[in-house]
């Protein structure tokens, strides 16, 4: 059996591992902050639609029905704080600005994609259930 190093240099390097490899279970890691961006409804929207290619803030607004230009913009900043999404700004009158993903936010937009398609795919078991459900409860009430 290995013991292990109980010295301060390799506490700290199993402390910098950890903070690199993230827990989202712990209350005060940063990967749920990551997680409720990437995971929100507008998150997962605009991650899939920017799937396909670079796109302007109108474009975005116009696909991911239902966005208000607020939920937009504060969306698409927090995915650009993360790393996930590029912001370009051209210098030009009037301003135009394009928004694409970077390559950590193609995997993550393919990964959160991925569960959108699987809902889409069982959606109608998913509402079956649902109603089956609505139906119990209002049975024992």
């Amino acid at each position: 059996m290995r013991q292990q190093d109980p010295s301060p240099a390799s506490a700290g390097g199993r402390l910098a591992e950890a903070m690199q490899r993230g827990d989202v279970f712990a209350d005060l890691c940063p990967s749920r902050e990551v997680l409720n961006h990437v995971t929100s409804r507008w998150g997962v929207l605009l991650l899939v639609a920017l799937l396909g290619g670079t796109h302007r803030f109108s474009e975005l607004r116009r696909k991911v029905r239902g966005i208000s230009e607020k939920m937009l913009a504060q969306t698409l900043q927090s995915l650009e704080g993360d790393g996930f999404v590029d912001r370009i700004a051209y210098p030009v009158v009037p301003p135009h600005v394009e928004y694409r993903l970077t390559p950590l936010g193609q995997e993550v937009g393919q990964r959160v994609e991925a569960l959108a398609d699987w809902i889409e795919l069982n959606l109608g078991e998913i509402l079956s259930a649902r109603q089956a459900r609505q139906a119990t409860q209002a049975s024992v009430e």
